[in-house]
């Protein structure tokens, strides 16, 4: 969502039943105002494409990274929901160091789950921690780490009602097991973002998502940048968004830009 661990999925960590056919701006400008936070009470299936460029010592390689990211909230009481989050990402690079030719197939998936609880605190913030996993999925040695890994995950955000989404997504990951020969993941994931809301569905957002690397010593930090929309399709709810990227900083045969494309199905509570 360079290094071997740069080869990793980013963990990012960020993706019905029948609906009125007539959306009205206050349904679809509450509906962005979940979008933006990780861990509202709303079932979601974001499609996250993903290319970065100039990748490899040339700056002629290049990844595409489809992550399929479903986000299921579920209520444990009355006082807590739990919220899993998916990334399975599938990947196509080509000429990512030298030598390396393409690889097609399934990378590494990352499995969070926050426990958070219902009500806000007196301040209007909201916030969610727990378990984040690493499971070595990926079909060739180039786009996983042949690891599982295991750390603590927890977001904390607050939402302005002027329109404002502010806060932060964190995770670490420790391997554990998996293949012997491979280099030990121990990795930093952090987050902090900024969403405006602009009206009828309508944001923009920004957003940093910084890994560190603590075996090699390396930053990876692309900041990103988005507009989304709120929309419909049929009686299908769904959110576009469109965005860039630039890495402030990155392993040396690293990416150096990047698009991104989002389409998300939603199905609020009816």
């Amino acid at each position: 969502m360079g290094s071997q661990w740069g080869r990793l999925p980013a963990f990012l960590l960020l993706p019905i039943g029948c609906v009125p056919l007539l959306i009205h701006a206050q349904d679809t400008e509450a509906l962005a105002k979940q979008l933006a936070n990780p861990i509202a009470s709303l079932v979601s299936v974001p499609l996250q494409l993903n290319y970065d460029g100039g990748i490899g010592p040339f700056d002629d390689g290049a990844k595409f990274t489809l992550n399929v990211q479903p986000v299921i909230p579920v209520s444990i009481g009355e006082d807590w929901n739990m919220i899993s989050r998916t990334i399975i990402p599938v990947a196509s690079q080509w000429d990512v160091f030298p030598g390396a030719g393409s690889q097609f197939g399934l990378g590494d998936t990352v499995q969070s789950l926050f426990f958070s609880p219902k009500a806000l605190t007196a301040n209007g913030w909201t916030w969610g921690i727990g378990p984040a996993f690493l499971i070595p999925t990926a079909t060739d040695e180039l786009l996983g780490g042949e690891k599982w890994g295991v750390g603590p995950t927890g977001v904390a955000l607050r939402q302005t009602a002027g329109g404002w989404t502010y806060g932060a997504l964190f995770n670490h990951i420790w391997s554990f097991a998996g293949d012997d020969n491979r280099a030990d993941i121990n990795a930093t994931y952090l987050q902090p973002f900024l969403a405006r809301s602009l009206g009828a569905g309508h944001t923009v957002s920004a957003s940093l998502e910084s890994t560190y690397d603590w075996e090699g010593g390396q930053w990876t930090v692309p900041f990103n940048i988005g507009y989304s929309k709120v929309s419909r399709i049929g009686r299908q709810l769904v959110s576009y968004q469109g965005g860039i990227r630039y890495y402030l900083e990155a392993p040396g045969n690293g990416a150096e830009w990047g698009v991104r494309f989002i389409f998300t199905l939603l199905y609020p509570k009816k």
